[in-house]
């Protein structure tokens, strides 16, 4: 299947690029205009869209009246911009998308009208930064928006803070720089957190500073955690555990020997309440699902190269205890989403071989563990398709799931097993591992890489999700 996916879309790369669309002042746009928006339903829940997991940080939509039939040939397209290299999603609030990207050397943060993708405002910095591994060479964390300021994580590990209104910088920090942050596998990939007044970022810089919280308002270093373990490509997330609120960094990157796990932090002061490694043994590995709370006292961890999963329960004192492992249940980078007593999510570090599963939180018993496959007819050839190492939403009664290629489904996942529901290829380009956000009645696609069929540059797509 491989072999005939790479013909294919080999031999579509001659069909002709996205054309420029030329503004008033006569300068090249990026954006290409499609459609009006639907009207949005008076009775439909929506929200914002501030961090890369979504409102409650849990690859879960609490929207409500969204589209779930459509063409075969997808859901309305709205609106599309050219976006640069990188695999950050967008983060949507207060009337602004904030697109966080690198074009021509520079990493850009953007806000853009959501509904009409039109610019508001740009602001820009030079990195140098190149990929050793041939990946892209753009900012991996995703934005993030709280109390009016956008707050963005570079590549290099610049930590900038701009008014959301207006762009105006309010405070930056080299933090490469500051604390001597080393050159990881992949640069900085590791979206900050926010909790109350602070932005909590995993650093992984020289004298053991693994996790540092700064002002968010004035950008101070307010506390510095130090461990031995460094920084990785999970993002820090809010837990309650046994009715006291901590934050949960699952650390572990480039480090000689192999070394990382999860830290349990108190957020108040920066001190540790918990410590447990977790880390594969070879070199080129690192951590990069974000730790998953579950329950009152539980957390769910996540790595794709040796150990694979394992559910830890707090006690009162916050020692941890193993309630269950499980080395196939070996998650990449998605965000598995728990929803009742089960854990879905995607198996499996390469594309081929990847599974979706479904299992028991409780004791890690699998309710079943399969392919997600569909025929699609692509050019007028079918050809056999996967879910690969997708990513999943969860959204009322089913998940919308976006594969690595570029398929939009939804899908019905529960104990007893999946069903796909609706299917669409919008693209077909790799490296589309970035969640879709869903805001107010609008789903947000990024695509990382060229579309192979007809040749469109990276993207920002914007589709019309609203139901009438």
């Amino acid at each position: 299947m491989k072999t005939l996916i790479t013909t294919l879309t080999l031999a579509l790369l001659g069909s002709s690029p996205l054309e420029d669309v030329f503004s008033e002042e006569g300068k090249p746009s990026r954006l290409t205009t499609h459609a009006k928006a639907s009207p949005l339903r008076e009775d439909a829940v929506t929200s914002d869209w501030p961090r890369f997991n979504g409102p409650t940080d849990d690859a879960k939509s609490t929207e409500t009246k969204v589209l779930k039939k459509w063409p075969e040939s997808g859901p309305k397209l709205l609106w599309e911009i050219r976006k640069g290299e990188g695999y950050a999603s967008p983060a949507i609030k207060d009337g602004r998308l904030i697109l966080f990207h690198r074009i021509d050397g520079n990493e850009m943060l953007e806000a853009i009208n959501p509904q009409k993708g039109t610019p508001i405002w740009q602001f820009e910095y030079p990195v140098e930064y190149r990929d050793r591994f041939g990946y892209s060479n753009g900012p991996r964390a995703s934005p993030v928006i709280a109390g009016g300021l956008v707050y963005a994580h570079g590549v290099t590990a610049w930590l900038s803070c701009l008014d959301l209104k207006t762009g105006r910088k309010i405070w930056q920090r080299n933090l490469a720089k500051e604390f001597e942050i080393p050159q990881y596998f992949f640069g900085k990939g590791s979206t900050p957190l926010v909790l109350g007044d602070l932005l909590i970022v995993n650093v992984g810089g020289s004298k053991d500073r693994c996790v540092v919280a700064f002002d968010r308002l004035s950008g101070a270093t307010k506390w510095i955690t130090k461990d031995s373990w460094g920084a990785s490509y999970s993002s820090p997330v809010r837990a309650v555990i046994n009715g006291k609120e901590v934050c949960l960094v699952f650390t572990g990157g480039e480090s000689r020997p192999p070394a990382g796990g999860l830290l349990v932090i108190d957020p108040k002061d920066g001190k540790k309440l918990a410590r447990f490694p977790w880390r594969a043994s070879g070199f080129e590995s690192a951590n990069a699902v974000p730790p998953i709370p579950v329950g009152e006292n539980r957390v769910f961890l996540s790595e794709c190269y040796e150990l694979g999963g394992v559910m830890l329960e707090f006690d009162k004192k916050f020692k941890p205890s193993v309630i269950w492992t499980d080395e196939s249940i070996n998650v990449h980078w998605m965000t598995p989403v728990q929803s009742g007593k089960a854990i879905y999510g995607v198996a499996g570090r390469h594309q081929q071989g990847a599974d979706v599963f479904c299992i028991n939180a409780g004791n890690g018993k699998p309710y079943w563990r399969d392919r997600l496959s569909w025929s699609q007819e692509i050019e007028g050839r079918a050809i056999r398709l996967e879910l690969f190492r997708g990513s999943l939403l969860k959204l009322e009664d089913h998940y919308l799931c976006l594969s690595e290629l570029g398929s939009l489904l939804r899908v019905k996942l529960d104990e007893k097993g999946w069903k796909i529901e609706e299917k669409a290829q919008l693209f077909f380009a790799p490296g589309t591992w970035t969640l879709p956000a869903l805001s107010k009645g609008l789903l947000y696609v990024m695509q990382n890489e060229t579309d192979r069929l007809h040749g469109h540059q990276p993207r920002l797509l914007c589709y019309d999700f609203r139901l009438q």
